[in-house]
């Protein structure tokens, strides 16, 4: 009887890995690391605006994962904002919360509410989030990806150290032209 759950077991398993719907899940269930390419979509912005985040290479990115209902997403934005984004953005920097599975007129809403100026996109059913993440992680994290599109910082949640860190890293590169 063992035999056969182990058995079983691995088939399970190499079924899995043929299929390709193995993951390798690291850290705050990121299904990226530093120094990985950055999977590319398509962002659509609450504003209308529709491109590819491979259209943004040569420059310095940031990508927020947020939504409305997120307490720590509200606490970190404003820091974003102040920040980030607005000492960011005179030297190239670009910085896209992606809502996660929000209608448009949530997410227009809680860009005022935000009182940010930064876009926010559109990530309806979070597949653009199932690219970074296990789909079943929270928000808040972001992604901070260099001039080549590699990921080189990643955040989970709101830490003031860990953001700190995050910072002196995206400024730092900005730096490095």
């Amino acid at each position: 009887m063992r035999r056969m759950v182990l058995l079983s077991i691995t088939a399970s398993m190499l079924s899995l890995v043929l299929s390709g719907q193995e993951k390798i899940v690291y850290d705050h269930g990121y299904l990226i690391k530093v120094g990985d390419p950055a999977p590319d979509f398509t962002i659509n912005e609450a504003g209308g605006k529709s491109y590819r985040l491979s259209d943004l290479r040569g420059k310095v990115v940031m990508l927020q994962f947020t939504a409305s209902w997120c307490s720590v997403c509200r606490q970190e934005m404003p820091f974003i904002e102040k920040e980030i984004w607005i000492p960011g953005k005179k030297t190239g920097l670009v910085v896209i919360g992606i809502d996660r599975d929000e209608p448009l007129d949530k997410v227009l809403k809680f860009k005022k509410d935000m009182a940010v100026s930064y876009p926010l996109a559109l990530d309806p059913g979070a597949d653009i989030f199932g690219l970074y993440a296990l789909k079943e992680a929270g928000v808040t994290r972001n992604v901070i990806i260099d001039r080549k599109g590699k990921i080189i910082f990643l955040t989970r949640l709101f830490d003031r150290e860990e953001f700190d860190l995050m910072k002196k890293a995206i400024f730092s590169e900005l730096a490095a032209k």
